[in-house]
């Protein structure tokens, strides 16, 4: 069954105010492989693992009808209360035992969350519920992280690598599937029609504060929280210090960009 991770009204809040929605150059590289498999039409496409909606919301303009699942009532709960749209809603289950019939789902996704499934349970759910020649886009970013402002971009890297392999340590065994970057994910897909693209870059404008609050939302550091909550906080204290004096600013509102690297796994069911 899927790891029942982000369960506290903390974890959600952390989620829902710090991870952003998938970027636009992955979005590009969904869609245009679903206009590719020419699914059409387009009613029903479900995003399992969806934590507190932003990945969902991205799907809205594009079906009539957008289901948000997650294992965790506390994500489904921060989802239903941040603004939506009328042909989105979410229900609580695990992936693993989806609500619905066979044969009746267009799309399926996950945006950083396939590693937390039991994937051969998943993969089996993924090929019950999908319409004939319809498709499954299962993607996370991955480890290779990147901090740009002004010029002196290679050094906020360092500090950020620094303290992302620090976090490491404290990682479930299933985030070896995100720095494997879903090779196994690929390998479990149960249709003959797949494909796994890794080099999806993108930057994403956020501030000081907004990347240590990215770091609090990680799975590892709410394990080092829970592990050694003043250390935790001690890390993060003196990662935005060494940012804000690298920087050569005081607020951690200054804004910088992100860059990161996604890897995305999709695959076509047969007829």
């Amino acid at each position: 069954m899927a790891v029942h991770l982000l369960d506290t009204q903390y974890d959600a809040d952390s989620y829902q105010k710090y991870r952003f929605p998938p970027s636009e150059n992955l979005q590009s590289v969904i869609f245009s492989y679903l206009e590719e498999k020419k699914v059409d039409p387009v009613r029903l496409a479900v995003d399992v693992g969806c934590g507190s909606g932003q990945s969902t919301h991205v799907l809205a303009a594009h079906f009539e009808k957008v289901v948000g699942t997650d294992i965790s009532e506390a994500q489904i709960e921060a989802a239903k209360q941040a603004a939506s749209f009328p042909n989105v809603t979410y229900h609580v289950c695990p992936a693993e035992e989806l609500p619905f019939a066979d044969g009746s789902v267009d799309l399926i996704t996950a945006f950083t969350a396939a590693h937390w499934f039991d994937m051969p349970r998943f993969m089996k759910e993924v090929d019950r519920v999908l319409k004939p020649h319809r498709c499954v886009a299962l993607s996370t970013y991955t480890a290779d992280f990147s901090m740009h402002y002004k010029d002196c971009s290679e050094r906020l890297t360092e500090i950020f690598t620094e303290t992302h392999d620090q976090l490491l340590k404290y990682a479930d065994e299933k985030v070896n599937l995100v720095i494997a970057e879903y090779k196994e994910v690929f390998e479990s897909m149960p249709f003959p029609d797949t494909k796994r693209v890794t080099q999806i870059f993108d930057k994403i404008p956020m501030s000081v504060s907004g990347v240590i609050g990215l770091f609090q939302s990680f799975s590892m550091y709410q394990a080092f929280l829970r592990s050694d909550p003043e250390a935790a906080k001690s890390l993060l204290q003196k990662t935005e210090q060494r940012f804000l004096e690298t920087m050569g600013v005081c607020s951690n509102e200054t804004q910088v960009e992100i860059g990161i690297r996604s890897a995305c796994v999709l695959g076509c069911k047969g007829p």
